[in-house]
């Protein structure tokens, strides 16, 4: 069988988890993250991250490898990615992916060109300048540096403004220059699976996740946490939100509320950007026999 990588996407909560889980496990497999936070060993209540049971069941791989301390990027996740299917092909022919940090993903899909390691003076040059300046600054700054990424980013979030104007300055190139380069050949096929549903059911699945993890001790976590609230790792929904409630800027019930808003605002902007990928054959996340039927199918063509 020619080494293929499934790749199971989808907005949060829909459900990819257990799915990977099942169809992993159906093919004596194992899986792939592809969730920029699950990765951070700090963050084990806001991420949602894979019960005990479910990682004891098929073997997970980019779960908590790294510190909220640690520089990583969607480029060194590549490669990583990359270097690991090499390793697991031969005796598995069939890997799966799972995961919904679309640059991250795509990034497998297609390549990128790899980003500079940070330079932490010029990274704090511009700290710097955003608080003495405010974010209009940073907006600034970047539609005249790159005018493209200005025109999709959020203009609301000052680090991807930042992070944005700090490898537009280090490689002397517009940083969309280098999300949109030439697709890559894999020596792998790739098969792209996604899940969705009604979306009533899914911000009903969304608010009641959001409650779980409270009652899990996510606000506990968030407190503990709250000293290194300014590191990228943790500008993140479910983390930013709890720290103004410790600024007290906000109540617990507003911060619940924020997160449970923010995270269907997330759902949304994923599902934007899956929908515009035509080679993602959509299901819905309780028909799992249809995906396994589906999957069978093609890995015999």
């Amino acid at each position: 069988m020619r080494p293929t990588l499934v790749v199971i996407v989808g907005p949060t909560a829909v459900g990819k988890t257990e799915i990977g889980v099942r169809l992993a496990e159906h093919f004596s497999s194992e899986i792939i993250s592809a969730d920029s936070r699950q990765m951070y060993k700090e963050l084990k209540t806001g991420t949602a991250l894979p019960s005990p049971e479910q990682l004891a069941r098929v073997k997970h791989h980019f779960i908590g490898n790294l510190s909220i301390h640690d520089y990583y990027n969607v480029s060194m996740f590549e490669q990583d990615v990359l270097a690991l299917l090499s390793s697991l092909f031969p005796e598995k022919p069939v890997i799966f992916m799972v995961g919904g940090s679309t640059l991250y993903i795509n990034a497998v899909f297609h390549g990128i060109d790899d980003l500079p390691s940070v330079d932490q003076e010029l990274r704090d040059e511009l700290q710097q300048q955003y608080k003495e300046n405010g974010i209009e600054f940073l907006r600034n700054k970047l539609k005249i540096l790159d005018p493209e990424y200005y025109q999709r980013v959020d203009l609301k979030n000052p680090n991807r403004l930042l992070k944005a104007i700090e490898i537009s300055l280090m490689t002397g190139k517009p940083y969309s220059s280098l999300l949109t380069a030439p697709s890559r050949e894999r020596d792998f096929r790739i098969i792209k699976i996604g899940l969705n549903k009604n979306r009533e059911e899914l911000f009903e699945q969304i608010n009641k996740r959001v409650d779980e993890m409270f009652d899990k001790g996510l606000p506990d976590e968030a407190k503990l946490l709250f000293p290194y609230k300014n590191l990228n790792s943790l500008n993140t929904v479910g983390y930013k939100e709890l720290f103004l409630c410790e600024e007290g800027k906000v109540s617990m019930d507003q911060a619940k509320e924020q997160i449970k808003t923010n995270t269907r605002k997330y759902a949304k902007r994923q599902l934007t950007w899956f929908k515009r990928d035509g080679d993602i054959h959509w299901f819905e996340p309780d028909h799992t026999n249809e995906i396994l039927e589906f999957l069978k199918k093609e890995l015999d063509e």
